[in-house]
């Protein structure tokens, strides 16, 4: 009967593996399956949304990192931080594979950090698994091998130490390149004490680019005009207009595209809908939430939130965008004999 393992390491992208080898003997050796591609926008809350439901970000709903909640005054949900006034299951209302593998007899376990257990974020998207929570090393290999003694039996198992450096010192620093290590590590870890025939499974939620220029959105630029707020994150914003028209989705796409040229790509809704940006089926609720416009950034850019300016501007690393290093993330295998 089988037991499989899928540890999901949050921005490992597909680039590193090739890069950083030497960071990670453990991984360098497993069966690689080549790239995945992952879902726009590059970021967590969508990406694992994706992973769970088996259906694209207009169907699921999670369209960032924050969107507008419809008809709320302008309230935005953070979709990893949850706010107590959505119901998670009406917000992400697809059938997770967890709960198909539950009803299918299969033993589900979700093991990651305790502070994740009841979050809304873990209710919306990882629902129908058992969730074990455990915040050091030895404990996750320890749920992790103890939730692979049933048969059959399905372990998700979830680090996000390599995204918390990247974001905080920058893909290759040293607290990056530690945390690459200890994850390492970890793997070794997994091999040696998960019962053998287990089939261990690694990939990740999205890559990660070092900035290189920041521009601050209605700060020496005209880029708030006619904006009431704006959602997403640095490397792909949704923007919210004061105006629900067509003509000023069209006028506010223009200004963006004209000021930022090059250094981003800017959609109004309809172009994104006709663009499959966000899957070719957009459910009815994940068009509420959409901006009206959506600013794609290119290179090392980031469009920075003037309220949030010193938060996200004290970051080094990136993601949300839909370049290969941030869309694209790795597969590896390999199944203990």
């Amino acid at each position: 009967m089988g037991r499989e393992l899928l540890f999901l390491i949050d921005g490992f992208g597909f680039d590193t593996l090739s890069t950083y080898a030497d960071a990670m003997p453990t991984m360098s050796r497993m069966i690689n399956h080549g790239l995945i591609q992952t879902a726009f926008p590059s970021t967590t809350a969508t990406s694992l949304a994706t992973l769970t439901t088996g259906v694209m970000p207009g169907a699921h709903g999670m369209l960032g990192y924050t969107v507008q909640v419809p008809r709320s005054g302008g309230r935005l949900l953070n979709a990893l931080k949850w706010d107590e006034r959505v119901d998670p299951e009406n917000w992400q209302p697809v059938e997770t594979l967890f709960q198909r593998a539950t009803a299918a007899g299969i033993t589900v376990t979700h093991v990651a950090a305790k502070r994740y257990e009841n979050s809304g974020f873990t209710r919306a998207v990882f629902r129908g698994a058992n969730y074990k929570g455990a915040n050091v090393v030895t404990d996750l290999v320890s749920e992790t091998k103890a939730a692979l003694q049933a048969t059959p039996s399905f372990v998700y198992l979830y680090v996000n130490d390599l995204d918390t450096a990247g974001h905080s010192d920058g893909v290759g620093s040293d607290k990056w390149i530690a945390a690459m290590s200890m994850i390492d590590q970890m793997v070794s870890q997994l091999m040696k004490d998960v019962p053998k025939g287990t089939r261990i499974w690694v990939t990740s939620d999205h890559g990660m680019i070092n900035v290189d220029e920041k521009i601050v959105i209605g700060k020496d630029n005209p880029l708030m005009q006619g904006v009431s707020f704006v959602a997403g994150e640095p490397r792909a914003r949704h923007i919210y207009l004061e105006s629900d028209s067509p003509a000023a989705r069209v006028e506010t796409a223009s200004l963006w595209q004209e000021y930022l040229r090059e250094k981003a790509m800017v959609l109004t809704r309809e172009q994104a809908i006709a663009n499959h940006l966000f899957g070719a089926d957009v459910s009815p609720d994940a068009f509420d939430r959409m901006g009206e416009v959506i600013a794609i950034a290119r290179g090392g850019v980031v469009l920075l939130d003037a309220e949030r300016e010193e938060k996200e501007g004290a970051m080094v690393g990136h993601h949300g965008s839909d370049s290969d290093v941030e869309s694209q993330v790795g597969l590896l295998t390999t199944t203990l004999s």
